[in-house]
């Protein structure tokens, strides 16, 4: 009888960690068992725990786990890879089950678990094949692996349980794997409890660190719990073979090969956490926002929730979602992604662009061929405005408060006349101006608009204003059209077409799918609003307020995008350490200050339960005598790294340092002075950061906070994070004692630069400075 073979998450990820001749060995092994299972050389034989796991020969040395499901409607028997073992660590006391919240399949394997929870949990372990004579170990555990007490008694814990105040009551009706409930309230410390979910399905691993955190029952189950919970009958919860429908995992097929080579990054694309995925595959009524930290996951749910769209479209060539962030390099970052994501065919019905390159391309469409203006920087514009002023001999207004004013105010909310002005809000300026004001104001800034339109030349933020027009008087005439087919009943249109110069009048697109929507300006909104027709699924939006780094202040309803009632927010990092997360906490979050952060809307958003699944080092402080002091510790920290890397970890195999590492300032002008001390002085090999990605092959990626928006690294350095420098001292100087509302924005800023700049880090983080540090580095 021929099978058909799938592979359980946890298996995929450990097949990653094996060498590549063992993946082409399992792939053969794969090959042999669809085609016979019962073939001798195989020797399959089941295990003595659960009745359904199969142990299976792959080589003389290692070993497939499979769970036998069902048969389907051709015949063929379903089988499912639950773990790849080297035959020493194959273990009889293996199980499968339904989870009763989730419906999904689970496989427990307690041979990962500490010593230390096993022994007080009265449990010990047998092998199902004995190693050779000269690895066999001096005593064999007798008793195996369930809850039956070994031959003497457990010795007391040593401190009070992690979990101390649960019941096994609480872990189940959580979600709790059931094989797991007495061995997490045995765990007594967090290192036993980061091996104890080593092994763990992610929704049992997500329960216990968020209870270990601190969150309450309420608090777990709402967040993590209640979002995948479904409703299952006592049929259901026995049903394997419609389990697995409900379960991730992977064909095994001739693409099999491509998939293991793909590694690690195969394991991030495809592994959502239960919270995440149900919020991926979910169908919505309209705008839907979701929020949380850095390291949370966001961005993969954004780019999931692209994939679960494209893979319901119906058959074409057009490109109906759209998938757009804030800034070059992270566009060029997510097309990647979803190249390795999604199929040829189903890339090709995205459309991935930047949100200033979508404005371009409206305008283009817009504009007499030649006639377009020439689109300059925010640096440009402001000298142009400091000439006209120099020209006038104006001295009241500074050209930064004037700029800020037309770009925020005037550009920002469509400011036509000087009436319209005159009657506007100004939310957030600080400075408040009385009508003489802004009548002197709006003559200056008419002469500045007059001085751009003469030398042919646009802001970003002008350009993205009169794109949101264009598409906003499209969106009005699909709008008047679908009324008047009403009113005839859908009679043909074709003369109201013509009529128009258009053949096809509709939206651009079915799906919008925003990353980093905390940084887009009140224009870029209005157009993505106008290119997408209000309803089902229309726009996804990912986003955090506290990694605002731009001065872009937007409440998404007064700009058309409704979000109330559709909002989600993720508090598991699974990038950071807990270590440099608590750090990082408390630049936007310190004890000593109330600082509030937006939700995009009238709300406040809060990290409130943020907490990290990973542990690592401190992050280290590291104070300076001087500039020339800080670059020479960091080429000495930088040289350590490298050499840690490319000696390999605890597993002996050595680590690319390219793309691991990485140096973040806070300006230009250190960055080049950092790359040319460690190319020079240090013999390192280095690239710059910039909007493209990184620039050349070195080592050592170096670039401005700004440029380390949306990447990680391994192992990140922080230099220069003094006092003057974040936050800059012109900035607090100018606005200290006349706009203190200004600079409460500014310094707002600054935190937000440094807590994104600290969060890149993965696993190790060194901050460093020399004279007084920044008032935001935590004491």
């Amino acid at each position: 009888m021929t099978a058909r073979l799938s592979l359980y998450e946890k298996a995929e990820q450990e097949l990653y960690k094996l060498d590549r001749s063992v993946k082409g060995t399992f792939y053969d092994f794969c090959h042999r068992f669809r085609q016979n299972p019962d073939h001798p050389g195989l020797d399959l034989k089941p295990l003595k725990g659960d009745g359904r796991v199969y142990r299976a020969k792959i080589d003389q040395s290692y070993r497939a786990l499979l769970a036998k499901i069902g048969v389907d409607g051709a015949g063929h028997e379903k089988w499912l890879v639950v773990a790849v073992r080297h035959r020493k660590h194959v273990y009889e006391e293996l199980s499968v089950a339904i989870n009763r919240i989730t419906g999904e399949i689970e496989f427990v394997d307690l041979s990962v678990v500490g010593r230390s929870v096993l022994k007080r949990a009265g449990m010990t372990l047998t092998p199902a094949e004995q190693p050779e004579a000269a690895d066999a170990p001096e005593t064999t555990p007798t008793a195996p692996g369930t809850a039956e007490p070994a031959t003497t008694e457990p010795a007391a814990p040593e401190a009070e349980p992690l979990l101390a105040g649960l019941t096994s009551e609480h872990l189940r009706e959580l979600g709790v794997a059931e094989q797991l409930i007495g061995l997490a309230l045995a765990v007594t410390e967090s290192g036993e409890l980061d091996d104890l979910v080593s092994g763990a399905p992610l929704l049992t691993k997500d329960i216990l660190y968020g209870l270990a955190a601190g969150l309450s029952l309420d608090e777990v189950r709402k967040e993590i719990t209640a979002p995948v919970e479904i409703e299952l009958g006592e049929t259901e919860r026995q049903d394997l073979n419609a389990a697995l429908a409900r379960t991730t995992v992977t064909t095994i097929d001739d693409a099999l090969k491509d998939i293991l080579e793909e590694g690690d990054f195969r394991a991030w694309k495809i592994f959502l956490h239960p919270a995440q995925a149900k919020l991926v595959d979910r169908r919505y009524s309209g705008p839907f926002r979701v929020s949380g930290g850095p390291g949370t996951g966001k961005t993969i749910v954004a780019l999931h929730r692209v994939k679960h769209l494209a893979e319901a479209l119906p058959p074409g060539h057009s490109r109906p979602i759209l998938l757009t962030t804030f800034t070059k390099n992270l566009t060029t970052d997510l097309r990647a992604r979803l190249a390795s994501l999604l199929e040829p065919e189903q890339l090709a019905r995205v459309d991935i662009t930047h949100i200033d390159q979508l404005a371009a391309r409206v305008l283009n469409e817009n504009t007499l061929s030649g006639a377009g203006k020439q689109r300059i920087y925010d640096s440009v514009a402001l000298n142009t405005l400091r000439q006209v002023l120099l020209e006038l001999d104006e001295k009241r207004w500074d050209a930064e408060f004037l700029y800020e004013e037309w770009e925020q105010v005037i550009v920002g909310q469509s400011l036509g006349t000087r009436k319209a002005y005159f009657d506007a809000r100004r939310a957030g300026r600080g400075r408040s101006v009385n009508r003489p004001d802004r009548a002197q104001i709006w003559k200056i800034l008419e002469q500045f608009t007059t001085r751009l339109d003469k030398e042919s030349r646009e802001t970003w933020g002008q350009a993205a204003e009169r794109a949101a027009r264009f598409e906003m008087q499209r969106a009005a005439k699909i709008e008047q059209r679908q009324e008047y087919k009403d009113e005839i009943g859908g009679k043909d249109l074709i003369h109201r077409d013509d009529s128009s110069g258009m053949y096809y009048l509709g939206h651009r697109y079915k799906h919008v799918v925003v990353d980093e929507a905390q940084d887009l300006r009140p224009a870029h909104w209005k157009m993505l609003r106008a290119m997408v027709a209000p309803g089902e699924d229309d726009m996804f939006i990912a986003g955090d307020t506290h990694q605002r780094i731009y001065d872009q202040q937007v409440t998404l309803g007064t700009v058309g995008v409704n979000i109330r009632g559709r909002a989600a927010r993720l508090t598991l990092s699974y990038r950071t350490t807990r270590e440099i997360l608590n750090r990082a906490m408390e630049v936007v979050n310190p004890r000593s200050a109330q600082i509030t952060f937006d939700d995009l809307d009238d709300g406040i958003d809060t990290l409130d339960g943020y907490r990290s699944v990973l542990r690592g080092p401190a992050p280290e402080l590291a104070p300076c005598d001087s500039w020339d002091d800080e670059l020479s510790r960091l080429a000495t920290t930088l040289q350590s790294w490298r050499e840690e890397l490319v000696a390999g970890g605890a597993d002996g195999k050595p680590r690319d340092p390219r793309g691991n590492i990485a140096v973040c300032v806070a300006d230009r002008e250190a960055v080049n002075q950092v790359m040319y001390y460690l190319a020079t002085e240090a013999g390192l090999t280095v690239a710059e950061l910039t909007k493209e990605g990184a620039k050349g092959d070195g080592d050592i990626h170096v670039g401005t906070m700004h440029r380390f928006k949306g990447l990680e690294y391994q192992r990140l350095a922080i230099v220069g994070a003094r006092d003057g420098v974040i936050p800059r001292a012109s900035v607090v100087q100018r606005y200290r004692d006349t706009e203190p509302q200004r600079l409460a924005r500014e310094e707002l800023k600054a935190r937000s630069l440094l807590f994104v700049a600290a969060t890149r880090a993965r696993d190790t983080l060194r901050i460093s400075w020399h004279g007084k540090p920044s008032p935001y580095l935590p004491r």
